[in-house]
């Protein structure tokens, strides 16, 4: 069975935020996104750096999760983009007949 999920990355540019989600809506592979402004503090280059970042997340479909990633690596600007998803569970039908409705 194809399992409802949330997909998210990280990206430092409002523009770049904006390219992923146009695209990802445009080809259908996500029903919708939204986008939160958070400051992150990572390990990169062994050095402990922040930032200030978009996170991004997509409610979409497993199947779609490689296409999805792919898109992403082709527009992201970082070395290595995070881009992860985990399950909805216990949702209601409507959000989720919502989903299926707005993927190809």
């Amino acid at each position: 069975m194809d399992k409802y999920i949330i997909v998210t990355t990280l990206c430092n540019k409002e523009e770049i935020a904006n390219k992923i989600i146009d695209t990802l809506l445009e080809k259908r592979l996500v029903a919708g996104s939204q986008v939160i402004k958070v400051h992150s503090k990572y390990w990169w280059n062994n050095q402990l750096e922040e930032a200030d970042e978009y996170k991004l997340e997509f409610r979409t479909k497993e199947s779609k999760f490689s296409a999805i990633e792919n898109e992403i690596k082709e527009i992201h600007n970082y070395a290595v983009a995070e881009i992860s998803s985990f399950e909805i569970k216990n949702a209601s039908k409507k959000f989720l007949y919502w989903i299926d409705e707005n993927i190809k």
